[in-house]
């Protein structure tokens, strides 16, 4: 039988994604304090920022293929689903200044 040199996958499937919220809450997250609350902060790639979304900070819109902010709060008392439900998507350099 020949032999083959593609690498075998491992992990997750691609398209599955995984039943908990680990996903979505591992990678390059870091926590801020803004306000007196602490908050997630997820930056996106522009390879990743697939969707348009509106910016709180400055109400532009941030189109497909933009970098970007994932933020949403570290100290929510409903929980991190809550949290993760009202998570919004900024513009970096408007997170910056709120």
């Amino acid at each position: 039988m020949p032999r083959s040199n593609h690498p075998k996958r491992r992990g997750t499937p691609r398209g599955d994604e995984p039943d908990d919220l680990s996903g979505l809450m591992a990678g390059w997250r870091r926590t801020e304090t803004r306000r007196g609350r602490e908050w997630n902060v997820q930056p996106v790639s522009s390879s990743a920022a697939v969707k348009s979304y509106t910016c709180p900070g400055c109400g532009g819109v941030i189109d497909p293929g933009v970098a970007h902010l994932v933020v949403w709060r570290a100290d929510g008392v409903l929980g991190d689903a809550a949290d993760l439900q009202a998570r919004r998507h900024w513009h970096t350099s408007c997170w910056r200044v709120a």
